[in-house]
Order: structure tokens, then sequence, then C-alpha cells
């Protein structure tokens, strides 16, 4: 384990979608500076639009799995992040965590039919807009001198 990055845990119901775009998400834009984790409340499978909508902005999830939030309890964080309100409501913080943040992300699970797609790149978008500013305000680069 790295002491000099700063540690963050991202949560959100199934550990499919939006948890996973945000961990590979913060891996990617920031790997010397983060260590990005993620898991959901009930551990299932990484969807295959997450896969393919990562995969069209050049971020590869191999590698990754859908992991249970039991897995991180006890390890320090310094950044414990919702991103459904559904796994804020059921796990708001995160025991050895320093700072909780919630980000509402919509579910692109939820949609049927021909938007499908187009909402997990909405969701996607949504988290790399966020991401480069949790990158920006955590401090990127300079996150030890605060």
């Amino acid at each position: 384990m790295d002491v000099s990055k700063t540690r963050v845990l991202f949560a959100c119901t199934h550990n499919s979608a939006r948890s996973q775009m945000a961990e590979a998400l913060l891996r990617d834009r920031a790997p010397d500076d983060f260590d990005a984790f993620s898991a959901g409340t009930e551990a299932s499978v990484i969807r295959p639009e997450t896969v393919a909508v990562m995969d069209e902005i050049g971020v590869d999830l191999t590698g990754q799995r859908s992991k249970n939030i039991e897995e991180f309890r006890g390890q320090p964080f310094d950044f414990f992040i919702t991103v459904c309100d559904d796994s804020h409501e059921s796990c708001p913080f995160l025991p050895g965590a320093r700072t909780s943040l919630h980000w509402n992300i919509d579910d692109p699970s939820a949609v049927d039919g021909d938007d499908r797609l187009d909402a997990f790149r909405r969701a996607r978008d949504d988290i790399r807009d966020r991401i480069q500013a949790f990158i920006r305000d955590a401090g990127g680069s300079s996150h030890g001198s605060g």
C-alpha cells in the first residue's frame, strides 16, 4: 500500500456500472496521486454496457471485478464516495474513511430499450466531469500539502 497516494473508495448498489466507471476514470486520470477502488452494497457483475462505454474513451476495465463493500471494512480511506442514492442511504459513511461525499449519478441500468447505451454514456460523462473536478479539488499532485 502506497501511503503517499490518496485512497478513494467509490460505492454504489451493485458495483456494476457507476462505481466501476469512477474507479477506472480516477485510476486512468491520476494514477500517481490516487489509489482508486470500488464496491457495492450487493456485489454482482460488471455490466457489458459499462465495459463498452469505457472502451469508447480508451479506458480498459480489464482486471476490475464487482466487489462487496465488506471487503474494504477496516481499511483506511481518505475519501468514501457514494455514487447513487440507494448506496448513500444504506451506507452513508465507511468507518475508517476521513471524508465521505455523495454524488447522485442517474442509474443507466434503469433505462431500457434503444436509449440504454446512451444512458451509460451520459453516466460516464457525468462521472468523468466529476472526477476531473475531484482531482482538481483534492489537490492532485499537491494533495500532501494540505
